[in-house]
């Protein structure tokens, strides 16, 4: 039995590992990538490779996976990258999975600087990023720092303004609470919206040349080809929209576009590789292949798709607003609890502070009582001692006076007899006053454990825990153009346009405005964005993208008045301005 091989395919966000077979092809290899993740939007997507002279290569969906110049790794490296662009994300993309690949691979070209993206607009999309990774804002769990590790901002940005990381978390963390409610898709979404308006966005750049020998960049998209100058890769000067070609073709190094213009002539450049050429006609065929699939009707599959997506869609609003409803609910018991508990705990330290006063002032005069007993039972075990004593002296005085005469005799023991009955009732009395004094003790006592007690009780109520709010997410299937060819002279060509589609198809950027020009919210956020960071900005770090940003602007320029622009008059005009740059 052969022995299989092990691949690796990166994502953006996952590894995935195979073992094929010897035999197994890249569509093969492709559908097994798009199955284990559930991408059914498949017609975007290609598998990359790094061939055996470096180069950045796709792989053929209909030939052997090791058949092609794999670099010879273990395991052997992929990555799972889109090719294709649509034309405008809203419309075309349909799964949430389809979306997040998408999101991840432009805001990684952003911050890398592969796209170019002006300051306040990086910053605002750091803030949908913000949302899409943390969700809603709150000001509880999202504290300062807490965007700490996340890359955020291209390197360029950062180092052209004098804030430091803590301001920029600042301004950010500002914004990302301006998108309260929005689920995390959505910020997908519309991170993507603005992105797709940068110059760059989409763009694969080739290096070419006219028959002049000039050094120029080529730029192929969804919307069509452009011409750059070697210095500007923002803004292209001449363009040709997808619905104006009508063959495409190259032999050898030699590239040759036919128009549909019958009088215009060809439009010829050159690479400087047969691969770059091999290359540029898939990209040429996919983009145009998907270009007019845009333009007729949807298939069974795709409506069926778009109608479980949006089935998918409104379920989670439907959840999601469920879910708001428990939590807004929950909010307005707990804080209704709270206040609840707020005012019975209020109630019980005024009653226990009534109930302290009562029971202090209980005990304190049950202590004055007591007080009193002790000095009462002070005075009468006094007058006990003196009644003693007194009847003590008389029995002394009655032994020594025997010749006492009888009626003072008589009158003494009169006396005596009176004490001797006085005595014991005084000592009852005594006795009483001290059963008394010790009941008024225990009294005292009771009262003082009644006061601690209470004292105890108001304490604890008052360290009771409050309520915590809870806290709380190929192409197509079709074959793919990049045909194998043999070394040395070849040639490939393919017609793109047929002759009953030449006057249905319309250029798509001639009524297409920036979502900063629809949205009058969007545009005033940018303004202040760009205000802020104005004064914060050092100009001797400004790159040369900026300064052609910024000429861009000052002009009045944006991507699709550009395109517009450079698409303007006829075929053979913008051809004979090609061969002139």
């Amino acid at each position: 039995m052969p022995k299989s091989v092990n691949v690796r395919v990166t994502t953006m966000d996952a590894e995935l590992e195979f073992a094929i077979q010897p035999t197994t092809t890249g569509k093969q290899l492709f559908d097994q990538v798009v199955k284990t993740i559930g991408l059914r939007e498949i017609w975007f997507f290609g598998l990359q490779y790094t061939d055996s002279k470096s180069y950045s290569t796709w792989l053929k969906l209909n030939k052997k996976v090791l058949n092609q110049d794999v670099k010879k790794e273990s395991p052997l490296q992929f990555k799972f990258r889109a090719k294709f662009y649509p034309e405008d994300v809203a419309e075309e993309l349909i799964q949430d999975i389809t979306v997040r690949l998408f999101y991840l691979q432009v805001k990684n070209a952003i911050l890398t600087d592969d796209i170019y993206c002006p300051p306040e607009t990086s910053v605002l999309l750091a803030s949908y990023a913000v949302q899409a990774k943390y969700g809603d804002h709150d000001k509880e769990l999202h504290a300062s720092g807490y965007l700490a590790n996340d890359r955020l901002l291209p390197q360029r940005v950062m180092d052209q303004h004098n804030l430091t990381r803590e301001q920029w978390e600042e301004r950010i963390s500002t914004w990302h609470a301006e998108h309260g409610g929005m689920l995390r898709e959505d910020a997908m979404m519309e991170y993507l919206k603005v992105a797709q308006d940068l110059e760059m966005y989409g763009v694969n750049y080739f290096e070419i040349k006219n028959k002049k020998g000039t050094q120029l960049w080529l730029g192929v998209d969804a919307l069509g080809l452009n011409i750059y100058e070697k210095d500007d890769k923002l803004t292209p000067k001449i363009g040709f929209p997808w619905s104006e070609i009508r063959n495409i073709s190259f032999n050898d190094r030699k590239f040759v576009i036919k128009p549909i213009d019958k009088k215009a002539p060809d439009f010829v450049f050159f690479a400087p590789r047969l691969r770059i050429n091999k290359r540029i006609l898939a990209l040429c065929m996919g983009n145009h292949e998907l270009y007019m699939r845009r333009r007729k009707p949807d298939t069974i599959e795709v409506q069926q798709m778009k109608a479980q997506a949006q089935e998918e869609r409104r379920s989670k609003m439907k959840e999601r607003e469920k879910l708001q409803r428990e939590i807004q609910a929950r909010e307005m018991a707990m804080r209704k609890q709270e206040q609840e508990y707020a005012d019975r705990l209020k109630s019980m330290q005024k009653k226990m502070e009534r109930r302290q006063r009562f029971t202090l002032l209980e005990a304190q005069q049950t202590i004055r009582r007591f007080e009193e007993q002790l000095r009462q039972l002070q005075k009468a075990n006094e007058e006990l001692e003196v009644s003693q004593k007194e009847l003590h002296n008389m029995m002394k005085r009655l032994e020594e006076a025997k010749e006492m005469e009888v009626a003072e005799k008589l009158k003494l023991e009169e006396e005596i007899r009176a004490k001797q009955v006085a005595v014991p009732r005084n000592a009852e009395e005594v006795q009483r006053k001290d059963d008394e004094t010790r009941r008024l003790q225990e009294e005292v006592e009771e009262a003082r454990r009644r006061q601690e007690e209470a004292a105890a009780a108001l304490i604890a109520a008052t360290t009771t825990p409050q309520h915590q709010h809870v806290n709380e997410g190929d192409h197509d299937e079709g074959e793919d153009e990049e045909d194998e060819t043999p070394n040395g002279d070849i040639s490939a060509g393919n017609d793109l346009i047929s002759e009953s589609d030449i006057n249905s198809i319309r250029d798509p950027v001639e009524d297409r405005l920036t979502l900063a020009e629809k949205n009058e919210r969007l545009q005033n956020q940018l303004k202040m964005l760009k205000k802020d960071l104005a004064g914060t900005k050092d100009e001797t770090k400004e790159t040369a993208m900026d300064r052609l940003h910024k000429e861009n602007v000052k002009q009045g320029r944006d991507k699709y008045k550009t395109l517009r622009e450079i698409r303007k008059g006829n075929t053979k005009r913008r051809v004979d301005q090609f061969e002139n740059m």
